[in-house]
């Protein structure tokens, strides 16, 4: 299956949440939609998911229209909200129904969804006894229960705690070998280590989709990075003199120098800062950015 999200745009009133916003997603991969608070995300995922209309532009499943297929599409939304006088078991009984499966299915399949996100032996506790955490998985739960051929997840873990969070990317991880996720964050070390493939936006457009590692490679440092010592701070205006040296930047203690040719001129560029006995912390040539660094980039453009 591929889903098709085409030239999609969402306003409410005079602001245009979701602009233009084109995306495909393949079966088998795990996408982070990632942005900056009030980029257009949960927008865009609600959307997906058919809980919003587009204004203008289609979601697409299977060359058809998105509210036509809605029962191949599992949603969990930022905050789930459940009955809290509900068991476990009652709520997905419940959800379940909604969604428009027998009861006599439902019966054999809740037991194996609930042991699936780790809720065996919660059956019969009432959701307002549950941990963020909990409700969480609850959540999962509830989106996978009538396998779905995509899951689309807003924001799955923003509001947990360490231990809450961990243990939900631990289950995305495991259920992301049995479909297709699509899920947004803001968290950049969550997207980096469960998705493959990112998708940036920015004022509700689409500004980036790669792969993890072409993003990396294409942002690989052609510079020399050094951290200093505070004492020594007032070497780099002297080393903004030197004639290979065209850029320098500061931030805090860590200095970044472009030089016109970083192989050849990083040891003369050492040699300098050694003859001016500057107490060197770290020195390092090349190298790539992290993800955050990217991110900000391009969202922010420091």
């Amino acid at each position: 299956m591929k889903l098709e999200i085409r030239n999609v745009t969402k306003r409410f009133k005079q602001k245009t949440a979701v602009s233009e916003f084109s995306m495909e997603l393949e079966t088998g991969q795990c996408v982070g939609l990632i942005g900056p608070n009030g980029a257009g995300k949960s927008t865009l995922i609600k959307t997906i998911a058919d809980v919003l209309h587009a204004d203008e532009g289609e979601v697409l499943l299977d060359g058809q229209r998105i509210s036509n297929m809605k029962r191949e599409i599992g949603y969990l939304p930022q905050y789930p909200n459940f009955f809290p006088w509900m068991t476990a078991n009652e709520t997905l009984l419940f959800m379940g129904q909604l969604s428009g499966m027998s009861k006599q299915k439902l019966l054999a399949k809740v037991p194996v969804v609930l042991g699936k996100v780790g809720l065996t032996g919660e059956e019969n506790a009432k959701v307002q006894t549950f941990s963020g955490g909990m409700r969480q998985r609850l959540g999962i739960a509830q989106a996978i229960l009538h396998a779905p051929a995509f899951i689309v997840m807003d924001e799955p873990v923003s509001a947990l705690d360490p231990i809450g969070r961990r243990e939900v990317l631990n289950l995305i991880q495991e259920i992301k070998k049995e479909t297709t996720i699509l899920l947004s964050t803001h968290i950049l070390s969550d997207a980096e280590e469960i998705c493959e493939r990112f998708v940036i936006m920015k004022n509700g457009k689409k500004i980036e989709d790669t792969t993890i590692t072409e993003l990396l490679r294409r942002n690989t440092r052609v510079s020399v990075s050094m951290e200093i010592a505070p004492k020594d701070l007032q070497w780099i205006q002297l080393a903004g003199e030197l004639p290979y040296v065209k850029k320098i930047e500061v931030k805090g203690s860590k200095v970044e120098f472009t030089l016109e040719n970083p192989q050849q001129q990083k040891n003369m560029l050492l040699k300098t800062a050694l003859n001016h006995d500057v107490d060197i912390v770290r020195f390092e040539a090349g190298g790539r950015e992290t993800l955050e660094e990217i991110f900000l980039n391009l969202v922010v453009g420091v």
